[in-house]
Order: structure tokens, then C-alpha cells, then sequence
């Protein structure tokens, strides 16, 4: 059978009982992630201290993620968000970067990216973008649709 490609419709169709749609990654990528997830940059440690045990807004972050057929530094499967440390390993693909990230927001994944510099100088602030990302996102989708106001030209309930 193998790794199949799925559009994200078809992965809720697929997976009913699912909380959240599954992105499918290719089976291979799991070896090279735990290895990722043992040699982090300092940048990723560091970030993972405020991502690690739903610190962050509450939310559940997993670290050095298989997706399709990339690997994310971050990931949120409630929020569908990437979150890149762009380092000295980013520089050498630095060309391919945007066409993965492409790929994976077709998935439907949304990305935040912060150089290994940003983070390591200024972690907090870093944390308070995210943060602050999350919030937004987060009351976006909290807000109700307004009601018609009559007095204003607004329809009638009937």
C-alpha cells in the first residue's frame, strides 16, 4: 500500500472519529525525526521550554514532526501550526524552504518562522509572538456572526 498523499477534506472523511484531521507523512521520516529530536539546536531547546507540557496558551506541541514528506521543528495538530527555527542547517536549503512550506500549507498547515538567532537572544519574545499568534487565531474563530439589527436595515427574524 505505502504512503499515500491526501487532501485535507478527504483526511476528515477518512478519519471521522478523528478530533483533528491527520496530515499523512511518509513512514521513513520517523528514524530521521527521533534523531532530530536528540540533537536540537540550542534555539530548539530553548523554545521547547516554553512549548513543552501545553505551557504555551494551553495547546500541545510535538517537536521535530513528520509531515508529508518533510519534518517541522514544531507542530500544533489543533492549530495546524509549524513553527520554524531557521538555522545553519536552514541556509543550506534555504532554495527548498519555501517550497516545502508551500506544500505543507496546502496540507493546511501555517507557519511561524524565527531564526535561531531570535531565539536564542531573545526567547521571551519570541514565546510572546506566538503567543500573541495563538490569541489571534483563537478569537477569529470564537466570534459569532452579528445579528441583523432592524433598526439599523438589518432583515427581520422572522
Amino acid at each position: 500500500m505505502g504512503f499515500q498523499r491526501c487532501h485535507p477534506i478527504t483526511l476528515w472523511l477518512l478519519s471521522p472519529g478523528m478530533r483533528y484531521p491527520i496530515i499523512p507523512y511518509n513512514p521513513n521520516l520517523k528514524v530521521r525525526a527521533r534523531e532530530l529530536r536528540q540533537t536540537m539546536t540550542p534555539g530548539e531547546v530553548l523554545l521547547w521550554t516554553k512549548l513543552s507540557r501545553r505551557q504555551m496558551c494551553g495547546y500541545d506541541f510535538d517537536r521535530q514532526r513528520p509531515m508529508d514528506e518533510y519534518i517541522v521543528d514544531f507542530y500544533c495538530k489543533e492549530l495546524r501550526l509549524a513553527i520554524e527555527i531557521d538555522g545553519w542547517s536552514h541556509a543550506l536549503k534555504g532554495a527548498r524552504d519555501p517550497v516545502r512550506q508551500q506544500r505543507l500549507e496546502i496540507l493546511g498547515v501555517r507557519f511561524l518562522r524565527f531564526t535561531e538567532q531570535e531565539v536564542v537572544a531573545n526567547l521571551q519574545a519570541v514565546a510572546d509572538q506566538i503567543e500573541m499568534w495563538i490569541v489571534q487565531q483563537t478569537d477569529r474563530q470564537e466570534q459569532p456572526e452579528p445579528t441583523p439589527d432592524p433598526s439599523q436595515g438589518g432583515e427581520e427574524a422572522e
